[in-house]
């Protein structure tokens, strides 16, 4: 295996490293999301590093968001955050139960995953297949996460989300790490109007902020991301794994 990726490496910048990953986009599955630079996009909230853009879906009334942010932090601890099966809880915005399941790999996983709604809406749980793709050459980290309800036998009190597709982007920029997170996800059921407006941006905004706060915890410090003989992304470890202790 190759050493894991330098921190005093040129920093990438987000364009730069997004050519130069795209070769990698045709093996993730994800057709059903819009593309970052598709025309409509409309700026629905800014803080003061967050911007959460939205845009018609085609074949649903809901819509899709993007999420943008230069994240205080780096790769390496967003990335050990990422990899935890049970790190929704953590920092995704009424998360309220996160586990991994079934037999997978660092490359090709299963989640489940509920999540709160006010009442008198039915909390909706997740069953998700997670992708993880990651190239040395450019730092560049791509999850893509989708809806897989029939994986799992539905549980009583809880609606299945049948439809969700999410990517996640990550791109450093020195010692910090540019975040793209675009998603769409059909909630099934009835949802009202207000609500679904309301979770389109203020889930994507508290759980950046509050992914942000996770990755200083001392658990996720000290991480390495493992590349093999070609330059790909195999693994995160920890440092008793990697023998820092």
């Amino acid at each position: 295996m190759r050493n894991p990726r330098a921190h005093d490496k040129p920093a990438f910048s987000s364009l730069s490293a997004i050519l130069a990953f795209s070769a990698l986009l045709p093996t993730l599955a994800q057709g059903a999301l819009p593309a970052e630079t598709a025309d409509g996009w409309t700026l629905r909230k800014e803080t003061d590093n967050i911007r959460v853009y939205t845009i018609d879906q085609e074949d649903s009334s809901f819509k899709a968001f993007k999420a943008e942010a230069l994240m205080d932090t780096s790769l390496e601890n967003l990335m050990a955050v990422m990899v935890n099966p049970k790190s929704c809880v953590e920092w995704v915005h009424n998360c309220t139960r996160s586990q991994a399941f079934g037999d997978g790999s660092f490359h090709d996983r299963y989640a489940y995953s509920v999540n709160d709604m006010p009442w008198p809406v039915a909390d909706r749980d997740y069953v998700l297949r997670i992708r993880t793709h990651g190239e040395q050459t450019t730092g560049e980290v791509v999850m893509d996460l989708n809806a897989v309800p029939d994986r799992r036998e539905e549980i009583d009190g809880l609606v299945r989300v049948d439809r969700s597709d999410t990517l996640y982007r990550f791109i450093p920029e020195g010692d910090k790490t540019h975040m793209v997170w675009i998603q769409h996800t059909d909630p099934n059921g009835a949802i009202p109007g207000w609500l679904v407006n309301s979770l389109l941006v203020d889930i994507p905004v508290r759980s950046m902020e509050q992914l942000e706060q996770v990755t200083r915890q001392e658990r996720y410090q000290g991480h390495t991301l493992v590349y093999d003989d070609e330059g790909k992304l195999v693994d995160v470890v920890s440092p008793s794994q990697s023998g820092d202790d």
